[in-house]
């Protein structure tokens, strides 16, 4: 296929979605500006995220969103050929609430899945995913993880094996809460949200695009962070701590080769020796 543009979204979202479905119309119209082909938005973009893990009014919940609703569907027709990938909080078949990434284009739902790993506070409201897949795309084989599931090798390592060599990670990723720095970028979680990155890109040999959001709800204040990182673990582009969009120009499928050529993460496993 060669080259494509990859852009990952830093900017903040609330509660209003009108404003939501907005603002992420007028992200996806500066990315086609910077002929971005796929573009990674912020988890809970879509409604926003929660104000705090331990004081929950239900009142001040996300909205929770039909898969086959209108909203995911204006977004697909915001996208056209571009790929976009977005996060929500879906509403379950019997009541439940997931923390949620779709993945579409003006063809529709190429993907969707479910944050399987819960943080501690998040339990009380969403239902966890059980499932890590990657699935095809006009622009190649992509993979999604959610928040705290890019904590867990394992997430990013099951993508890899089932062909993912694209991952985004959807994030609504906040500071320290129990020990904010006075500095963002001195913050505890700053430094981890890089490192996991940065880890799941080089550990598995392939292109991760990370997106997060900015700004503050109720007690959470966002990291942004933004980025796309090769497949060697190097940061192409990014936005720090503020609202933007980091665009990169990448040939995938040349540089996966080029990175696995001589070692080859995926292929040079030891499965038997793991316990």
């Amino acid at each position: 296929m060669g080259a494509i543009r990859i852009g990952a979204v830093a900017a903040a979202f609330g509660r209003d979605l009108e404003a939501s479905l907005a603002r992420v119309g007028t992200l996806v119209e500066h990315a086609r500006r910077e002929s971005v082909n796929l573009l990674v938005l912020p988890h809970a973009a879509l409604g926003g995220y929660l104000t705090d893990f331990t004081d929950l009014d239900p009142a001040e919940l996300p909205p929770a969103l039909e898969t086959d609703g209108p909203e995911l569907r204006k977004l697909a027709d915001l996208a056209g050929d571009m790929v976009v990938c977005v996060g929500f909080c879906e509403a379950g078949p019997a009541g439940e609430r997931y923390n949620t990434a779709a993945c579409v284009s003006g063809s529709g739902l190429l993907g969707l899945h479910r944050k399987v790993h819960l943080p501690a506070g998040e339990d009380r409201v969403y239902g966890a995913g059980n499932a890590f897949g990657a699935f095809d795309t006009p622009l190649g084989r992509l993979g999604m993880l959610v928040d705290y599931d890019k904590t867990f090798p394992e997430s990013a390592r099951t993508l890899a094996l089932d062909g993912a060599t694209v991952i985004a990670c959807l994030s609504a990723w906040p500071t320290s809460i129990t020990n904010r720095a006075p500095r963002m970028a001195e913050d505890r979680q700053s430094k981890l949200f890089d490192l996991y990155d940065r880890s799941r890109a080089a550990e598995n040999q392939v292109v991760l695009v990370s997106s997060n959001q900015t700004g503050s709800m109720g007690r959470m204040r966002f990291l942004g962070q933004a980025k796309v990182v090769g497949p060697d673990g190097e940061i192409l582009a990014r936005t720090w701590a503020k609202a933007g969009l980091a665009v990169a120009e990448v040939d995938v499928e040349a540089s996966l080769g080029t990175v696995r050529r001589r070692l080859s993460h995926l292929t040079e496993r030891r499965p038997d020796a793991y316990r």
